[in-house]
């Protein structure tokens, strides 16, 4: 049977609650495969929208959603999301990623999981780098693309990669908001231009 739309909010509501009580993931799980099993995916993403924050709600949730709307950009990368903060591993979250993309290339949030799932450090640098490119104005991927450089320049003695870190985070210093992010910054800039290779 297929509950009305307005008792699915209330009953996830419910779930959560109980879950947060409890710490019950058997017993949340449980009530989440009933309640996604017979709601409509539209029903689903509407209920959802308040708890995406919690991987364990939102990924049961949006496996239903996916299975019944492929196509749904969002509903991919929210899974992916759900499963990258669940351990569930770079490559069944690199394939939703993937799919998203395909289905809508502006899709920044595809574009991030894309780039965390390169397991290789170049190559993960090398994604972040794209990314950047991609959204000049996301900071989030340029504070990422700087860490991954910074690491790569001290794993293997790459001058090219240490450029590329030192780079990104002085346009960060530079788009900084508060003195405490400057500060962070400036420690991370001294620590790289006192690299010796």
């Amino acid at each position: 049977m297929i509950a009305p739309l307005k008792d699915i909010p209330a009953a996830l509501a419910d779930a959560v609650d109980a879950y947060e009580a409890s710490g019950n993931v058997g017993a949340l799980m449980e009530r989440l495969h009933h309640l996604r099993d017979g709601a409509m995916p539209d029903a689903l993403v509407a209920a959802a929208e308040p708890w995406l924050h919690m991987p364990e709600v939102a990924g049961p949730l949006y496996e239903k959603v996916v299975d019944e709307q492929p196509g749904n950009a969002r509903a991919l990368v929210i899974l992916a999301n759900a499963y990258w903060l669940t351990g569930r591993g770079p490559e069944q979250v690199g394939e939703l990623a993937n799919r998203a993309l395909t289905i809508d290339p502006t899709n920044r949030g595809a574009w991030h999981l894309w780039a965390l799932t390169e397991s290789n450090q170049r190559d993960r640098t090398i994604r972040w780098l794209q990314v950047t490119q991609r959204f000049p104005e996301d900071q989030l991927a340029r504070a990422a693309l700087a860490d991954n450089a910074a690491s790569l320049a001290a794993s293997e003695h790459d001058r090219e990669a240490l450029a590329m870190a030192i780079a990104a985070y002085e346009e960060l210093w530079a788009n900084s908001p508060t003195e405490q992010q400057r500060a962070a910054l400036e420690t991370a800039l001294t620590t790289l231009r006192n690299y010796t290779f």
